[in-house]
């Protein structure tokens, strides 16, 4: 027994407390989750700072006097005088292949009930975007298996396409189908939601595991009742995540859904504390707001890995203002935009993409020969069609040719329209686009065009299975052997298409 207590006097003895300085400071002023703080003469822009009560906040403005914080959480608990520690860490998320799967909040944490994430790493979510030198030409396309967006506005890996329309016109739809086509494949997608309700996003991550895509998806929430502070961090964190795999020599691909909330986030918290307005009253920084987010979508370069992050922004216009502050901002940033227009989403024509409006700017360098080839005039024809169609309406006589375009233009129309999560293989759409631009379909009549899609491509995947490998065995080109053998299967169907038609009638 003297033995043990001389064993912990000697113990007490050299018991030495560590001592680390800890820059504290004092809540002077709270209120609409924003802190003014005196004291904390030492943080840093962007420190995580802790409150009293284990919340946690972001230093946001650092003043002369003081530093205002927003804050990450509840602040009603929060009170004029308590205590508020820096932690020294700038904000950071957790990465790595644990992610994978998992709904996490703007900080990295599981809000999916799955237990904690397996990470050894963090990240921190401000980081600076990859210089010219290290990055290299985008060359590689991100199939969507959307045919009106592979044939027409290509998206190609490294990429930042801006998704804009209205509200319900389907543009969260298309990053989804972009998301779901990707199963199996080479691609890490990242589902960030900003602002939504949780029901919507609930919604969303069921959608994404019935179809057996959340195996190779990361959604982040940020909901619309969690504080603008989370709002206003979730892409940056989303971002963070995605460059992971990038700088691993992988690609990946976030989808921000939307960019509009997140001005709107940003714009809370910067007139909280007093920043000054600007137009719109966004502050004067928006812009920046967004460009060194989306410049850190890149194609690395082979030296640095040739990874790659891809960046699919959705913003929301009201009434189709393409022209307003934050449209026009993020049009200026991003490579390209698909604009969905309402007019086309309530006639039927879903996906609602707006030819003439949408554009890709890497164009055909990301897309795969084969559709290069075969769809080389299709949106030069789609857009003259709608001008045309626009113009048939007056009821005046039209010659033959402007006739034979616009019964070949409904006939595309009918082909580019898709139903929801239901993605086309590279293989069906170009055979597709091949009967279509190549006039094999003109004997179809328009309300039967669909039905005759469907069996086609029954036919096709039936008769002609191994036609996917073939396409990779000459790196998906047209080759004059490849076209011989799409023109041979849409020739054999048509056949037996008539001999249905002329057994109907």
């Amino acid at each position: 027994m003297a033995d043990i207590t001389q064993g912990l006097l000697e113990q007490i003895k050299g018991f030495e407390r560590e001592r680390k300085a800890v820059d504290v400071g004092y809540v002077e002023e709270i209120g609409d989750g924003i802190a003014r703080v005196e004291g904390l003469d030492s943080v840093r822009a962007q420190e995580l700072v802790e409150f009293e009560n284990g919340v946690l906040g972001i230093a946001f403005n650092l003043e002369e006097d003081n530093v205002g914080v927003i804050i990450m959480g509840e602040y009603t608990d929060i009170s004029e005088g308590d205590e508020v520690r820096g932690t020294g860490r700038i904000v950071s998320v957790p990465v790595g292949d644990g992610m994978i799967g998992r709904v996490v909040d703007a900080l990295g944490r599981p809000v999916d009930g799955k237990g904690p994430i397996q990470s050894a790493e963090r990240f921190p979510v401000e980081r600076i975007a990859p210089g010219v030198i290290e990055r290299r030409n985008v060359d590689r396309p991100v199939q969507t298996g959307l045919r009106a967006i592979d044939s027409m506005i290509p998206i190609g890996r490294g990429q930042r396409e801006l998704i804009i329309g209205d509200r319900q016109t389907g543009k969260t739809a298309i990053a989804l189908d972009t998301i779901i086509n990707q199963k199996g494949k080479d691609l890490i997608c990242i589902y960030v939601a900003i602002g939504q309700k949780r029901a919507q996003v609930a919604g969303v991550v069921a959608t994404l595991e019935e179809y057996g895509a959340m195996d190779h998806t990361i959604v982040v929430i940020a909901s619309a009742s969690d504080p603008a502070a989370l709002q206003f961090i979730a892409p940056y964190a989303g971002c963070a995540i995605g460059e992971y795999f990038m700088e691993g020599g992988r690609d990946a691909l976030v989808v921000y859904d939307d960019l509009s909330k997140h001005a709107w986030a940003y714009r809370q918290v910067s007139l909280l504390l007093r920043r000054p307005p600007g137009r719109e009253a966004y502050p004067g920084d928006v812009f920046y707001l967004h460009s060194r987010l989306l410049e850190r979508a890149a194609q690395l370069s082979d030296a640095r890995g040739g990874g790659s992050l891809t960046a699919l922004p959705i913003i929301e216009t009201l009434l189709g203002d393409v022209s307003a502050y934050i449209p026009t901002n993020v049009i200026s940033i991003t490579d390209g935009q698909i604009y969905l227009e309402s007019d086309l989403f309530y006639s039927g024509v879903r996906p609602a993409v707006n030819t003439g409006l949408s554009v890709s700017r890497v164009g055909g360098d990301a897309q795969r020969h084969i559709l290069r080839k075969i769809s080389g005039m299709l949106r030069l024809d789609m857009a003259q069609f709608r001008s045309l169609a626009a113009f048939a309406q007056f009821g005046s006589d039209l010659d033959k040719a402007t006739q034979q375009q616009l019964d070949r233009g409904m006939r595309l129309q009918e082909i580019l329209k898709q139903p929801q999560y239901q993605p086309t293989s590279l293989a069906d759409q170009a055979a597709l686009l091949l009967a279509g631009t190549r006039g094999k379909m003109d004997h179809v009549p328009v309300p039967q065009v669909k039905e005759w899609e469907e069996r086609f491509l029954l036919f096709f995947q039936a008769n002609y299975p191994n036609f996917e490998e073939q396409l990779e065995a000459v790196d998906y080109r047209l080759t004059d052997e490849i076209e011989a053998t799409l023109l041979e299967a849409i020739d054999e169907f048509n056949l037996t298409w008539r001999e249905l038609a002329e057994g109907a009638e």
